[in-house]
């Protein structure tokens, strides 16, 4: 009877696709109190990430969605999330999120679309997917 509520599924914009091609000047990845983002992003497991992006725009396109609609779905589609919260760091941000808003509908359309097949092809991609011990104790 519990659920999480996660945060940044967009992976403080990597998912966005904003940072394919290094760290832009206006991003938050340039701010000095997020030098620990800009290091993640150009570092050998951010290039890392940056290829699995591109490995998972074929499913999105298969299911007609963007890479940030599908890790939106993507979080959603698990049982132990009850909401996912989506941020934003300047106003332009803050449109394109209300934007999601409008996609809620979309994403409800996308869930369906989720299937396991889909599911493992995905963490296939992203090779990390959670291990869940249930104990059936309590």
């Amino acid at each position: 009877g519990v659920g999480a509520m996660t945060w940044s599924p967009l992976a403080c914009g990597i998912i966005s696709g904003k940072y394919g091609n290094g760290v832009p000047e206006s991003s938050r990845a340039a701010l000095k109190c997020y030098q620990w983002l800009k290091e993640k992003i150009i570092s050998e497991e951010g290039r890392k990430q940056q290829v699995k992006l591109k490995d998972l725009s074929p499913i999105a396109e298969r299911l007609g969605c963007t890479l940030p609609q599908l890790a939106v779905a993507w979080c959603l589609r698990n049982e132990g999330v009850s909401s996912v919260l989506l941020g934003s760091s300047n106003p332009e941000q803050l449109i394109e999120n209300l934007g999601a808003i409008q996609a809620i509908f979309f994403y409800l359309q996308v869930l369906p679309k989720m299937t396991s097949h889909i599911v493992n092809e995905i963490d296939n991609i992203l090779g990390n997917k959670p291990y869940s011990k249930k104990d059936y104790r309590s």
